[in-house]
């Protein structure tokens, strides 16, 4: 790399994190630039000796993309004291985190790469990508519940936007999501008098989670295909 670019965005294409983790860590003194404590107005390059809590980044990584089967009890945040964190569950020897988050109490698919511009668009509210969700809650469901679920109700302060919310059962649901606020389905539900008993996330934009393919815990690299799904 012979042109420099802003150091978050750096750290993002070296694979370390998304750019808004980049962030953190700078504002935290985690990250170095040639022995000084950066800042977020650098500027760099390969040229340049980056360090994170004192170990060099080695430069552009080559992208990784994987599909993770979350199950219950695992905690998104990467917290390596943290017995039940993510990260004693990610790749090997390979330096990834996920695109998003579902709570320690959700389960199903989640996408783990080093790609930040990937993560970036993922992530932001702005693209709009589809997360689709089977729910099952404590009672059984009726008309009205589909109807504010899918109309929108306040959930910290924000209404949601409208979404796709339709039974698979007596106790069972589909919703269909453009946003991740904060345990979004649960508060949701909490607001019609329901409590969610199991969530389980099965896609995310156009890349579906096949249980016969992909068991709970375990991990698989993306086919060339499924990252162009993910990309577009």
């Amino acid at each position: 790399m012979s042109a420099t670019i802003r150091l978050a965005k750096y750290l993002s294409h070296a694979g370390v994190c998304s750019r808004r983790g980049a962030s953190r860590l700078i504002d935290a003194g985690r990250v170095t630039v040639n022995g000084r404590a950066a800042n977020h107005i650098d500027h760099v390059s390969d040229q340049d000796e980056i360090c994170l809590d004192g170990r060099r980044i080695d430069g552009l990584a080559p992208k990784l993309y994987y599909a993770y089967h979350k199950p219950v009890g695992i905690d998104c945040k990467l917290r390596a004291e943290d017995p039940s964190s993510l990260i004693h569950h990610l790749p090997p020897e390979q330096r990834t985190y996920p695109i998003g988050r579902l709570d320690k109490d959700s389960r199903g698919l989640l996408i783990l790469t080093n790609d930040g511009e990937l993560c970036n668009r993922l992530a932001h509210p702005d693209h709009s990508h589809e997360k689709e969700y089977w729910v099952e809650v404590d009672k059984p469901l009726d008309e009205a519940f589909f109807s504010r679920m899918s109309a929108g109700v306040p959930v910290d302060g924000t209404l949601t936007k409208p979404c796709v919310c339709t039974a698979l059962s007596a106790t069972r649901f589909k919703i269909i999501l453009t946003q991740g606020l904060n345990r979004q389905i649960r508060k949701m539900a909490r607001y019609c008098g329901y409590r969610v008993v199991d969530l389980l996330r099965v896609r995310i934009g156009q890349l579906h989670l096949d249980p016969t393919r992909l068991a709970e815990s375990q991990f698989t690299e993306l086919t060339t295909e499924e990252v162009n799904l993910l990309k577009k």
